[in-house]
């Protein structure tokens, strides 16, 4: 993974949001045991308090669990997985349309936008 950090927003959000990536597409399956806090540090090239802090914001997201001496792990809540999901899509759906409004598309626009996008690059769904 690709650790590379912007300073508009905290690094452990940064991670957290990088770490539900990987769950929701499924890299990280549900059981699966997260890097301890500090080897993720080394691998990420932050401070083992910032991937504590990371840990920390998943379990209040449920989406990972911690448990005490053996580590940190994926939910197998499939409900909670769905829901995480989910909510990462409606968050990615509503800054594209947000910045294709603040560049004067209608709704219409921004649709008919993405369906020629999306049927471009390997078909879409007329249901």
């Amino acid at each position: 993974m690709n650790y590379t950090f912007h300073s508009q927003e905290p690094i452990y959000l940064q991670l957290a949001e990088m770490i539900k990536k990987k769950i929701i597409r499924r890299e990280l399956e549900p059981g699966d045991k997260l890097p301890s806090v500090r080897d993720m540090a080394v691998t990420a090239g932050v401070n083992p308090n910032t991937v504590q802090r990371t840990y920390r914001e998943l379990e209040g997201t449920k989406i990972v669990e911690s448990k005490r001496g053996q580590g940190t792990f994926v939910t197998e809540n499939e409900e909670i997985l769905q829901s995480v999901r989910e909510e990462m899509k409606e968050k990615e759906v509503s800054r594209f349309v947000y910045s294709m409004r603040e560049m004067g598309y209608s709704n219409i626009e921004i649709k008919a936008g993405l369906e020629a996008y999306l049927a471009e690059r390997g078909g879409i769904n007329h249901d």
